[in-house]
């Protein structure tokens, strides 16, 4: 009780200070972001965090809908605690970044990526792009409009290319009602709706037997209602409807591809198999039985199929 006490007699000591400062016409000092900002030509400010030794190898990690940077903590803090340097920003329209209300595309994704990777300083080394779902779609596009130069190796997981929708070249793709419907249940409800989908599809937990974590759930959400309404809703269309065949035709690093087979989100054959075939040597990983989001169902195997992928 005593040291409750004190608490509060802080907070209010601090309270009449600030109180004093405005009177005076000074105000106290805002407070400081915890991470960094990136601003684009554009005016776009895009929030990154920076961990780990600078003078590590550099890991640049992409996120995926409608999550931010958050979402990678986990391989974040497992790399940075084995020497490397991680990076991961929230997407514009997403998490603490600018919601501009045009640019929700993939190819202004891939350009914001780049200009972060370009306003922080590498240290002259060349960075590993990891990408998760949608981010694994901007990591292909970034490679794909501004090339390797600065890329050492690449990982897709979970990633949505090369082309989710099903059209007459791409049979095995999901149909065009999947997203209208998930367009429509944003624009009813969209609280609910990421509700509904991390306590369902996204980590497997609408399986039998599966071990419902609501941690897990709730993190989803409040990392979803962080971003931009417009933007949410329109990173759909460029994560279903972009096709990332020629980005990955133009791959030249090193490969890896990561991806469950019971991923309901994107299903693995129309994705994770068929970017590994497409991209030059390229290895394939399998994690059977696997949800989408394994980045934390499946972290401690994620985070070291990362390590000895980053190492060798």
């Amino acid at each position: 009780m005593k040291a409750l006490a004190k608490q509060l007699i802080a907070l209010s000591t601090l309270s009449l200070a600030a109180g004093a400062a405005l009177a005076a016409g000074t105000p106290p000092a805002a407070a400081q972001p915890s991470g960094s900002y990136v601003t684009t030509q554009q005016g776009v400010q895009l929030y990154y965090k920076d961990w780990g030794p600078r003078n590590g190898q550099p890991v640049v990690f992409s996120h995926g809908w409608p999550l931010n940077s958050d979402s990678w903590e986990a391989q974040m803090l497992f790399l940075a605690d084995q020497g490397y340097r991680v990076i991961a920003h929230d997407r514009r329209g997403h998490g603490r970044s600018s919601q501009p209300w045009e640019g929700n595309d993939m190819d202004h994704y891939a350009d914001d990526l780049a200009a972060v990777i370009n306003a922080v300083d590498l240290k002259g080394k060349k960075a590993v792009l990891v990408g998760f779902s949608t981010g694994g779609g901007e990591v292909a596009r970034y490679i794909g409009r501004h090339g390797t130069g600065k890329v050492a190796k690449a990982v897709l997981v979970s990633a949505v290319p090369p082309l989710m929708l099903k059209t007459a070249a791409n049979p095995g793709g999901l149909p065009i009602e999947v997203f209208d419907g998930i367009r429509a249940a944003q624009t009813a409800n969209r609280a609910q709706l990421y509700k509904d989908i991390p306590t369902g599809p996204f980590y497997g937990f609408n399986r039998p037997g599966a071990k419902v974590s609501q941690g897990l759930i709730d993190n989803w959400w409040l990392q979803g209602m962080q971003g931009g309404h417009k933007n949410t809703y329109d990173s759909i269309k460029a994560f279903s409807e972009t096709d990332f065949t020629a980005d990955l035709k133009k791959f030249d690093v090193p490969t890896l591809v990561i991806h469950g087979d019971d991923d309901q989100i994107v299903p693995i054959d129309a994705s994770g198999r068929a970017s590994a075939k497409l991209v030059k040597n390229a290895q394939l990983i399998v994690y059977p039985g696997a949800p989408h989001g394994l980045t934390d169902t499946h972290k401690d195997r994620v985070n070291q199929d990362l390590l000895n992928f980053i190492r060798n």
